[in-house]
């Protein structure tokens, strides 16, 4: 196996959020697995190693075969740092979509969620593509669920961070005007999960957030941390989160047609919980396939095909491309525009799609 290095602009100051605790997450899940380390390539940092530093004292031409694999995620950085790793074995931990960007061949991806491989599935077609969903740090399955909803001090919990207009100017005042306890909070929390097995309930907005961006919720974590925790959980059903919820069964849709919609179903969901909970057995089974035991399986067998993968590559093994839009709008055109025309011109259509 070789040795793995994820590559994050940083791990301090602004670079600090969500997204780079779940990758240095994964980056210490793989180090089970083989060699594992975290590159910095936007800031210097002490204990960790610095891109420009490590390109420079190796050759990807002379270093193909044994070079470690290099894995990219952090968006709009990703095109820049395929180009700076071109000849090497590189890899992209797919989180949201709808960059814009394309691949190049040959480069696999491992997406985190049924919508982001949908998305490359569709969009590089012959790169190697691997499902590793995030997962769950063992404290929300060790601690979560302790508490019984119905004794929970808040009623209804609301992360202000990625929330919606709606949820937070319309939704939230109208709880309140109800009576009931609503926490909106905002700012860094300590103990997350003792956050969330204090609520009732947890609403979760995100679709507004991630249109107004033009990219997608990548994986969804809030609200199946949420669930793990025992709340009932009212949420958008946008991009990854739909991989997850299942509207009544796992979780139920938040918006849902008109404000007193809203307004009536959370309401009952504070004044019985239990009732509005998520089915036990169906929980159970994607509580379990989010562990950190089950995604070491996933990324196992991933980087056993990424490394076979590679070493084909560095044998001499040509790549499988695929055809650009614009080639495959033009051959579909010219096919049909065939099959009106006589055997010689359809001879001489037929040479221009060679």
């Amino acid at each position: 196996m070789r040795p793995v290095r994820f590559l994050v602009p940083g791990t301090t100051g602004r670079f600090r959020c969500g997204g780079l605790l779940v990758e240095l997450q994964t980056a210490k899940l793989v180090g089970q697995l083989a060699a594992t380390e975290v590159v910095t390539y936007r800031q210097r940092e002490p204990g960790h190693p610095f891109l420009p530093d490590l390109l420079r004292k190796s050759s990807p031409a002379s270093q193909a075969a044994t070079e470690p694999l290099w894995i990219v995620s952090w968006g709009f950085d990703v095109p820049q740092l395929l180009r700076q790793l071109r000849g090497r074995p590189v890899a992209y931990h797919a989180h949201s979509s709808g960059y814009g960007f394309d691949l190049p061949a040959a480069v696999p991806v491992l997406a985190v969620s049924r919508n982001t491989l949908g998305y490359w599935g569709n969009r590089s077609p012959r790169s190697p593509l691997h499902l590793v969903p995030n997962a769950l740090e063992p404290q929300w399955l060790q601690r979560g669920n302790r508490v019984s909803p119905e004794r929970r001090p808040i009623d209804v919990l609301v992360q202000l961070r990625k929330s919606s207009p709606y949820l937070l100017k319309k939704l939230v005042p109208a709880l309140r005007a109800q009576g009931l306890r609503v926490e909106v909070q905002s700012g860094w929390v300590d103990d997350l999960v003792d956050l969330f097995n204090s609520a009732a309930v947890v609403l979760y907005d995100s679709a507004d957030y991630w249109r107004g961006r033009g990219v997608s919720e990548g994986f969804g974590l809030p609200p199946l941390e949420a669930m793990a925790c025992g709340c009932v959980v009212f949420s958008s059903l946008n991009h990854a989160l739909a991989d997850s919820l299942d509207p009544g069964r796992l979780g139920h849709q938040i918006g849902a047609g008109t404000l007193q919609a809203d307004l009536e179903r959370i309401m009952a969901a504070v004044a019985d919980p239990l009732a509005w909970q998520a089915q036990p057995a169906e929980l159970a089974a994607l509580l379990a396939g989010c562990s950190e035991a089950a995604l070491l399986e996933r990324w196992q067998a991933a980087l056993s095909q990424i490394n076979s993968h590679w070493d084909r590559i560095a044998a001499g093994e040509p790549p499988l491309r695929s055809p650009s839009i614009f080639r495959l709008r033009l051959g579909q055109l010219l096919a049909r525009l065939q099959a009106k025309f006589p055997a010689q011109l359809r001879a001489r259509f037929a040479k221009l799609l060679r």
